[in-house]
């Protein structure tokens, strides 16, 4: 079946319908990664989104659902040159196109996404329509001009508290649209997990008595949260380890006076290098974020930059200068390597035993 992907500034390109047939708009942005398509479907921090993907060849390994990083595709929908259901990996559990389909997601298949991926890179993110159905030009712009991207965390996160048992650590995550591989990788380090919605009260939050507070990754803008800062100005300031991660990280740095701002088209990939100051070395890291936060805004009186973008010098990373606190703007649990940037979680459990 025909499908056609409609980009606001009016650019349509023409290709084959994939997953459920139908209509869905969202905020087209790529990913260079050339694995993780199911990782990247599945992550939160998608919701709302249209996911362009450089690498022409996707499904080609199937799907493992041990993988995914929440219990549904969260992406509005999906963007593939060459679309492969033939799987030969041994732990593949069903065909990616069956994987869209159970879940409706629409997707396109056989367009230029290297064609897509440049217009984005030169005019930035933008909304975009695909559409699989008899419809009018016409009718596609009036869905496209009608959506909106607001109340994405309200969406993914948990709505009520979760426990997961442990002999280590009480550790308190703030679920803002948190991947199932950090709470993965806290599991593993055998710590007391308690997780629990984006806008639970401070008090509600200390009634467990945790010995450190992570902040969460997550969808949209950070500024939208303005209903939770002085939660977030509480939490960061309270002398327990605090662990931030992508828009954990933008969160802190708000409450503690910085500013965030839209980037052009984000850091959304596998490949990103980031350069950890601390540790004079540079890592290959897994990146999803649109948002960043202003350098200059923090203030440098408390604040230090810890980690630095190798490609544009944005902030990766921020520590305060007396408080246990610290964050990252990229994906620690996701690492490319696939072990090279978890040390951070080893970070936070030192923090955890010093302060004991």
């Amino acid at each position: 079946m025909n499908s056609i992907l409609y980009l606001e500034d009016g650019t349509v390109f023409m290709g084959k319908a994939i997953g459920k047939k139908g209509i869905t708009v969202g905020e087209l942005v790529f990913n260079t990664s050339m694995t993780g398509y199911q990782e990247i479907l599945t992550d939160p921090s998608y919701r709302g989104q249209i996911i362009n993907m450089c690498y022409p060849y996707i499904g080609n390994y199937g799907i493992n659902y041990k993988v995914s990083q929440s219990d549904e595709i969260q992406a509005k929908g999906i963007v593939v040159k060459n679309r492969y259901n033939d799987t030969s990996h041994y732990l593949s559990e069903n065909s990616f196109e069956n994987f869209l389909i159970e879940n409706e997601v629409v997707g396109i298949c056989g367009v230029d996404t290297r064609s897509i991926t440049k217009k984005i890179r030169s005019k930035g993110t933008m909304k975009c329509v695909i559409c699989s159905e008899n419809e009018s030009i016409y009718e596609i712009r009036k869905i496209l001009n009608s959506y909106n991207y607001s109340n994405l965390v309200e969406q993914v996160s948990t709505k009520e508290i979760k426990h997961i048992d442990g002999v280590g650590f009480k550790v308190a995550l703030i679920d803002f649209g948190s991947k199932k591989d950090i709470i993965r990788n806290l599991v593993d380090r055998k710590c007391d997990i308690t997780i629990f919605p984006y806008n639970a009260s401070y008090d509600k939050i200390m009634k467990i008595n945790p010995d450190g507070i992570i902040l969460s990754n997550g969808p949209g803008d950070p500024k939208d949260m303005k209903d939770i800062m002085p939660t977030i100005k509480k939490i960061v300031t309270s002398n327990i380890p605090v662990f931030g991660i992508c828009l954990g990280h933008q969160l802190m740095s708000l409450a503690f006076g910085g500013d965030t701002y839209k980037m052009k088209f984000g850091h959304r990939g596998g490949n990103h290098g980031v350069y950890d100051v601390d540790r004079d070395k540079a890592y290959i890291t897994s990146q999803n974020h649109g948002y960043a936060v202003r350098e200059n805004s923090l203030n440098k009186n408390e604040i230090v930059v810890t980690h630095i973008n190798l490609n544009d010098n944005t902030v990766e990373g921020i520590k305060h200068k007396k408080l246990p606190v610290f964050s990252v703007q990229f994906h620690p649990e996701g690492s490319p390597g696939p072990t090279d940037t978890s040390y951070l979680f080893d970070k936070f459990l030192k923090f955890m035993t010093l302060l004991k």
